[in-house]
């Protein structure tokens, strides 16, 4: 199924194996940057690496052939044969020994991996959900308004309403006095339309968790439409599209998707600029590994950001679980630390933990300077 809804991740991490294990597996298949082939054997050397990896831990015989059926199933689908990679990414949860078995198609690539756990490993779902707007779409003219909404590339219309307002006078149709006041009575059932659909619309944000507000209109309605909207609203107004009512449902989502993207590319270059300004004038920032994990460790971020796709081995203290880039010894418990394939991912998964905003920066971006990871402190 498609990643469409946090309700969706909110269900998943309430599954829990009493007597077994989850395993959670995530892989890119972002065909623009890959092939096939390279995705097929990516898929093939996680599974094998984990397989080899079980064989190690020291688990119940029946706790690890669970998971080992898990792999096995998710081998097969991941097949050259069967897997076609319409999507840009691929998460699978199962535990075979309690017959549960989930995959979902995601829009965003994720870092490939695979965890034994628990519970189902969702924080790279969430992360992808953060990164979309949860969106409310009208499109308006004198005659109908139309409501849809817009959410991981997706949209549903929700509602629809028309108007009984006629049309412009014609010219010679009428002359003088009598010309005017039909336009004024025809401007003001106009008005009336439009304060309908503003209430309307204030009403969807009263009952459901939209962010954001696009508008597909013209300038000349755009005009008189926006002085009647609430000023909760006009704050939630994100931009316009070139759609309007009548026009296809393909067409809209182009245009949304279009139109999100430019809005997060600008988010995530004002945050940028941000953290470069803070950082330079001393305040409260850091950046590079080291000084970020040392400031992780510390629980002075207040929000990471990491170049999408960055990753660095690294090293935790299996006692405290600070993270370091190359310790050999936890200088806090004096313990020998062990060897992280990615720290980068530790440290993602320890931000979010201390309630940390994270933010994946799509590179190229200032970030890389900085030595692609950068934080905002809280002290």
């Amino acid at each position: 199924m498609k990643l469409l809804k946090r309700e969706q991740v909110e269900k998943l991490s309430r599954f829990k194996c009493e007597n077994f294990l989850t395993t959670s597996f995530y892989l890119d298949t972002d065909k623009s940057r890959l092939t096939r082939k390279e995705i097929s054997l990516s898929a093939k050397n996680l599974i094998r690496n984990h397989l080899n990896r079980l064989e190690k831990l020291g688990l119940d015989k029946n706790v690890k052939e669970s998971l080992k059926k898990d792999l096995e199933k998710i081998s097969r689908l991941c097949s050259p044969n069967r897997a076609p990679f319409t999507f840009s990414g691929l998460a699978v949860f199962s535990c075979s020994g309690k017959n549960f078995w989930e995959i979902f198609e995601l829009p965003d690539a994720p870092r490939n991996r695979v965890i034994f756990d628990l519970n189902p490993y969702v924080r790279p779902l969430s992360a992808i959900i953060d990164e979309h707007i949860n969106g409310l779409i009208l499109l308006l003219d004198r005659k109908k308004a139309e409501w849809f909404e817009f959410f991981m590339g997706e949209v549903e219309k929700i509602e629809e309403i028309t108007s009984d307002v006629p049309g412009k006078i014609k010219e010679g149709g009428w002359e003088g006095y009598e010309s005017k006041r039909i336009e004024r009575h025809i401007d003001a059932q106009l008005q009336n339309f439009f304060k309908q659909v503003a209430q309307k619309t204030f009403s969807f944000y009263k009952n459901k968790k939209n962010e954001g507000l696009f508008l597909g209109m013209s300038d000349k309605y755009y005009s008189d439409f926006e002085p009647l909207v609430h000023p909760y609203i006009k704050e939630r107004i994100k931009g316009r599209l070139k759609s309007y009512p009548g026009d296809s449902k393909e067409k809209v989502i182009r245009q949304a998707q279009e139109l999100e993207k430019l809005i997060k590319e600008k988010e995530e270059s004002r945050l940028v600029d941000n953290f470069i300004t803070e950082l330079e004038r001393g305040g409260l920032a850091g950046s590079g590994l080291d000084n970020i994990l040392e400031r992780l460790n510390r629980g002075q971020v207040q929000t990471l950001m990491v170049t999408r796709y960055f990753s660095k081995p690294g090293k935790i203290c299996s006692k405290c679980g600070f993270l370091y880039v190359n310790k050999e010894e936890c200088p806090a418990c004096k313990v020998k630390t062990e060897p992280l394939v990615d720290v980068i991912d530790e440290a993602v998964e320890r931000a979010m933990e201390s309630n940390c905003q994270v933010k994946h920066i799509n590179p190229p971006s200032k970030l890389r300077r900085y030595g692609n990871i950068g934080a905002l402190l809280r002290y």
